[in-house]
């Protein structure tokens, strides 16, 4: 494995140019930090010498030669001069999605009918980052057409001036989904960056479609283990306040459950949404929102800001592949099962909603993140 540098150009249109810059394969530690409900990171640690500073520069492109789904963008440098131990680079960023953390949503965008999410999404990024504003383009992105059935589920929903990426991941927790930013080579050599929406696969020993992955002290695969339960900002009902003053002001609630929350087991909130217009813009024209489809905004509002119960685990995993192997059994966003023998717990379906790699002069590691659903 080796690291990729690619420098990208800006040419009229505006147009997106991308040239392979370098290749380095001679670094001292690399982490690649993977995940499905933010934005991923890297960090490289390599000596600092003349020809590494030429290369490692603000707003390279950087990615792997084993892993053409994601790519990181350099954001810091930093060096550190030292007459006993030598010079080092530290090189970090974040992965491509964080293009879009450069942009807000404005102007407002409303979808008053029953519209999917993936629709939604992808409508709002091509007006914003694709459009005709050249001032606001992101070059060279492209919207894939392509999402993953979770991305289908249907809404009504409000937003304004919210940071893009931001709002694109607080989406993703509430479909189950992920987003992110791929760079794509043609044949005839001309890259693109490519929006994507995607979900995870089932691999849990709960379905029987796709081989069960299981990750088990017993197994000799679960290397070292902690657990989280935390339910101490929890909520699971909504009060959910809109548009209008005192008694006339619109209101709905809402809950993810069938069955509505009540005694010990209803954590509430309120969630202050009169920054969702009761009006619309049609042709030209300011039209009321009709009650029905207004009240279903603010539900989703509320859906955005219920909070579950913090259910994680952290650990070591063997990486010599001789059961599974990242990236090719399983990948990030997939349900599988981990259960810890010692203690009695089993977590039959938990999602790989984060991965650390780390390449080093020890080899490499695997320390994935789990979250309960």
């Amino acid at each position: 494995m080796y690291i990729e540098i690619y420098e990208t150009f800006i040419t009229p249109g505006p147009k997106l140019n991308v040239q392979l810059l370098a290749i380095c394969d001679s670094f001292s530690s690399l982490l690649w930090d993977v995940e499905y409900y933010s934005c991923g990171s890297f960090e490289i640690y390599i000596s600092a010498t003349p020809e590494n500073l030429s290369i490692f520069q603000k707003g390279r492109i950087v990615g792997r030669s084993d892993d053409k789904r994601y790519y990181g963008i350099i954001e810091k440098i930093l060096i550190n001069a030292d007459a006993e131990n030598g010079d080092y680079l530290t090189i970090s960023g974040r992965f491509l999605m964080s293009l879009l953390s450069r942009r807000i949503v404005y102007p407002s965008q409303s979808y008053t009918s029953e519209t999917s999410y993936a629709d939604i999404v992808k409508n709002i990024v091509y007006r914003i980052c694709a459009w005709h504003d050249t001032l606001r383009l992101i070059p060279g992105l492209q919207v894939s057409e392509f999402s993953s059935p979770c991305w289908q589920k249907t809404t009504h929903l409000q937003v304004s001036y919210e940071n893009l990426m931001d709002w694109i991941y607080k989406i993703c927790e509430i479909v189950g989904g992920t987003a992110n930013i791929r760079l794509k080579r043609s044949e005839d050599d001309e890259y693109s960056l490519v929006f994507e929406l995607s979900q995870g696969t089932d691999r849990s020993v709960l379905q029987n479609e796709n081989p069960h992955i299981v990750f088990s002290d017993s197994y000799n695969n679960l290397l070292s283990f902690d657990y989280l339960l935390d339910c101490s900002k929890y909520s699971n009902f909504a009060y959910v306040f809109g548009a209008g003053e005192g008694i006339f002001r619109k209101n709905t609630s809402f809950f993810f459950t069938e069955k509505i929350p009540s005694l010990f087991d209803r954590y509430e909130i309120y969630v202050d949404a009169r920054d969702l217009s009761d009006e619309t813009e049609v042709n030209g024209e300011t039209k009321e929102i009709p009650q029905t489809e207004y009240l279903n905004m603010l539900r989703e509002r509320g859906a955005e800001k219920l909070t579950p119960v913090t259910q994680a685990s952290e650990f070591t995993i063997a990486t010599d592949g001789k059961q599974y192997q990242y990236n090719r059994d399983y990948f990030l966003g997939d349900y599988v099962t981990v259960q810890n023998e010692r203690f009695g717990l089993k977590q039959p379906k938990i999602q790989l909603v984060g991965m650390i790699e780390s390449f080093d002069q020890n080899g490499h590691s695997l320390t994935p993140t789990f979250k309960g659903e």
